[in-house]
């Protein structure tokens, strides 16, 4: 299993966000950091910047993934890809 990184503004994402989803996100960063191929028709390689999006719901995870599976943003499918 890869270790887990969340940026601050991942942090804060979380706890804006309804606990049940919240919980849901977190179960499937973790299962995607201990099995990548498991969630592969919900994940793509970002367009234009670096990085992966894990798509759960409506909700959208931005992380890089290298040694360490870094958790960037955490957002709404619309708002997430806005910097």
């Amino acid at each position: 299993m890869k270790q887990i990184v969340y940026k601050s503004s991942a942090r804060k994402a979380l706890r804006r966000i309804p606990k049940n989803t919240a919980k849901l996100i977190l179960g499937k960063i973790e299962q995607y950091a201990e099995d990548p191929a498991s969630l592969a028709n919900n994940v793509k390689k970002l367009q234009g910047r670096e990085g992966i999006r894990l798509r759960v719901g409506d909700w959208r995870v931005i992380m890089h993934d290298g040694i360490v599976l870094e958790v960037i943003k955490i957002g709404s499918r619309g708002d997430v890809y806005n910097d």
